[in-house]
């Protein structure tokens, strides 16, 4: 799924922060990631795609990963 790819994209740019000042960016990244894997997340998530759908607002589908690479400063394929 999409938070799958997200978590994935996460945890590969975690294991990338070694040094000690960054040990405080990953630890705000594994936040995030715990939120991606809730079950609260996936309903919200759910919820506003399908509003979304309905109202004909939703540009992305992918928010997850959008989310992701925007707190991993990435650009956006």
């Amino acid at each position: 799924s999409d938070t799958d790819r997200a978590l994935v994209l996460l945890e590969e740019y975690c294991k990338k922060l070694r040094k000690p000042e960054e040990q405080q960016l990953k630890k705000a990244i594994r936040k995030v990631m715990g939120i991606f894997k809730s079950s609260l997340f996936q309903a919200l998530l759910g919820s506003f795609a399908k509003k979304a759908t309905r109202h004909g607002t939703i540009s992305h589908p992918l928010l997850p990963v959008a989310v992701a690479y925007d707190v991993l400063g990435c650009q956006k394929d």
